[in-house]
């Protein structure tokens, strides 16, 4: 009755340690997932930072090329006389207005990428408090898992000194 006793006890100390080793991989693995997100996380929030201040360049050269637009228009019309120059600002216009249209198309593509990768961002940082969470759940059953190891073998020990009185 002993040995099957002190046999289920072992038994149930190495279910113990396997479960607390796997618990630990787990709980490893996830923290590694968590750096790699969020690593990822921090590289699209440099990206936004850097979308971000090309929209502000774009933006102010924008700005720029509307007043130059509006620059040229009042030169073309205060130079009627001289058909020449007139012209020459013509040409100068319509690519001022091409300058202000490719602006205006990257401007909007700028903001494009940047409303995407916001929403990557955010999934990202669901991702990244989601596996916290899990992590945090993980490393709390393996306390317990090492709670009741410890008290098992605290529990063997016990059974082995009154044993050994015996």
């Amino acid at each position: 009755m002993s040995g099957s006793h002190l046999q289920g006890i072992k038994q149930k100390l190495e279910s113990l340690r396997e479960v607390a080793d796997a618990s630990q991989a787990e709980a490893e693995e996830l923290k590694a997932k968590v750096k790699t997100l969020e690593q990822e996380n921090l590289a699209k929030e440099q990206e936004i930072k850097s979308l971000t201040h090309k929209n502000q360049l774009l933006e102010a050269e924008a700005e720029k090329l509307g007043t130059d637009v509006k620059q040229a228009r009042s030169a073309l019309e205060e130079s009627g006389q001289q058909i020449t120059q007139s012209e020459s600002l013509q040409r100068r216009l319509q690519l001022l207005e091409e300058e202000a249209e490719e602006s205006d198309r990257n401007l909007r593509e700028t903001n494009e990428k940047l409303r995407q990768t916001d929403v990557k961002a955010g999934h990202f940082e669901r991702k990244v408090q989601a596996l916290e969470s899990s992590r945090d759940q993980w490393e709390e059953k393996y306390e317990e898992m090492a709670k009741k190891y410890h008290a098992v073998k605290k529990e063997l020990e016990d059974f082995q000194l009154e044993i050994g009185n015996m």
